[in-house]
């Protein structure tokens, strides 16, 4: 009797080092995908240092100009911090693939082999999905915001924009679309791994268009309900695509189970 005591007091002591060992071995393998994710960042916000000059004259301060606004500095280190800002903000937005790489790095390990062919293939869509709604934020919502700020009002208030309220402006609509533009991902990754069905999403979609609605009220910062449905519009169409993608990964994962 105390023989098998002792055997089963060894193996339980063997195995709560086994998962402590692979407790600590997922904690060093996250740290290392952490740094490696900052790495990418701080070299990404590295190469917009190098390209500032166009960042700021031409990217950043451009749509302003062509829209007849006058940005002043109101704060004594203003300049120097959207500097700082402008190039933290593009560094992200350059590693965002490298970044999102690190994740499913991190991940991978516990993904079934034939699982694990489609974090190259998720990591390019996610990436171009990202870009594709920060190049429509910028090429399509800000101009058309800015235009109607600029025409909106009387001609006996001038449009003097705070340089740092314009830019925080301008990166919360680069993000924010950045983000919706991934629902189409977020829906493929939660079907394929069954944690989501295209039939609760047609279930819901009164609810959905309800709060894209809602969400293009508050990041919109103009009243005017043609910016809002500039930004509406295309996320009702996200909302279906991201439905015909569900039906995709439920079969994907039926098939694989």
């Amino acid at each position: 009797m105390s023989e098998n005591k002792e055997k089963k007091t060894k193996e339980s002591e063997e195995e709560s080092e086994e998962k402590e060992l692979s407790f600590l071995d997922h904690l060093g393998e996250l740290r290392k995908r952490i740094i490696y994710a900052v790495i990418g960042i701080f070299v990404g916000a590295g190469v917009s240092a190098l390209f500032i000059d166009f960042i700021m004259d031409t990217a950043l301060l451009g749509p302003a100009v062509d829209n007849g606004l006058v940005l002043q500095n109101l704060r004594t280190f203003g300049q120097p911090i959207v500097f700082f800002k402008v190039v933290a903000i593009v560094g992200v937005i350059i590693s965002f693939p490298h970044t999102l790489y690190q994740l499913w790095k991190f991940i991978a390990p516990g993904l079934y082999e034939n699982e694990k062919s489609w974090v190259r293939v998720i990591t390019f869509f996610t990436s171009l999905c990202f870009m594709v709604g920060i190049a429509f934020a910028y090429f399509v919502m800000i101009p058309s915001m800015l235009s109607f700020a600029a025409s909106f009002g009387t001609e006996q208030i001038k449009n003097n924009i705070d340089i740092n309220e314009y830019f925080s402006f301008i990166s919360t609509i680069l993000l924010a679309a950045g983000l919706f533009f991934e629902l189409p991902m977020v829906s493929f990754v939660l079907s394929r791994f069954g944690m989501l069905k295209a039939k609760t999403m047609r279930k819901f979609r009164r609810h959905g268009i309800i709060v894209i609605l809602l969400l293009a009220a508050i990041l919109t910062p103009t009243p005017d309900p043609v910016s809002q449905l500039i930004f509406a519009i295309p996320l009702f169409f996200l909302y279906e695509l991201s439905v015909l993608i569900a039906v995709f990964g439920e079969k994907k994962y039926n098939s694989k189970n």
